[in-house]
């Protein structure tokens, strides 16, 4: 028998929200959060709040509020990203905040900025690149998010998703678990690597938006339409 079919816990599991940026899909986020079913467990893998000094407009806060508003219903964990920067909300429900979470054993979970050894190392270039951005949007290009602009670079990118992969099944393979799953790359992916299975839930700038859903009969990535 597959060992996956020994577990019970249910989960939703979704990364990079970027909660107070003019890119997150407030609106589709906060229709998920009213259809979890409360014996699933919610977790939030990183990147949740875009910039965590920043005040938030009134639909952004309200999805705070509705994930506090949950945590009294359900166990909801805060994996913490690079954006968050060790943000936690004061008297924030009962959220549960962590760098690392796991299922059981059964799958890792981290944000994915602890495996990227390649944007800590071209800071300069990365500096430059979200200069340009701006100045792209200022001079009416099509506003997006840096992230999705970034992925016209293919080759960089390419590289940056394949580093994090690389780490973060080497990290779960070290650890003992059947599978990871990540964000910090905005790239929704679900493969098998080393034969590890990894898979990152991409974010809430771009649309579709994804999710992965585990239950004890295994783990699926979802577009939040389907």
């Amino acid at each position: 028998m597959n060992p996956s079919f020994l577990h019970n816990t249910k989960a939703i599991i979704v990364s990079d929200l970027h909660i107070g940026s003019r890119y997150f899909f407030y609106q589709y986020f906060e229709r998920l959060l009213e259809n979890i079913p409360e014996d699933f467990e919610v977790i939030l893998n990183g990147d949740i709040i875009d910039n965590p000094y920043a005040e938030l407009k009134p639909p952004h806060q309200r999805i705070l509020d509705l994930i506090e508003k949950l945590s009294y219903k359900q166990r909801v964990v805060w994996v913490q990203g690079n954006h968050d920067n060790g943000y936690i909300p004061r008297g924030f429900g009962k959220v549960h905040f962590t760098s690392l979470y796991n299922i059981e054993h059964r799958i890792l979970i981290a944000h994915g900025d602890d495996f990227d050894e390649i944007m800590p190392r071209n800071q300069a270039f990365i500096k430059a690149f979200k200069l340009m951005h701006d100045l792209r949007v200022k001079l009416g290009a099509r506003p997006v998010h840096v992230a999705q602009y970034a992925k016209q670079w293919e080759a960089f990118y390419k590289v940056l998703r394949k580093n994090v992969m690389v780490n973060a099944v080497s990290c779960a393979i070290e650890n003992g678990y059947e599978a990871v799953t990540c964000g910090h790359t905005h790239y929704p992916e679900d493969r098998v690597f080393n034969g590890t299975r990894y898979i990152n839930t991409g974010a809430w700038t771009e649309f579709p938006a994804f999710y992965l859903h585990v239950t004890a009969d295994g783990m699926t990535l979802k577009i939040m339409d389907e």
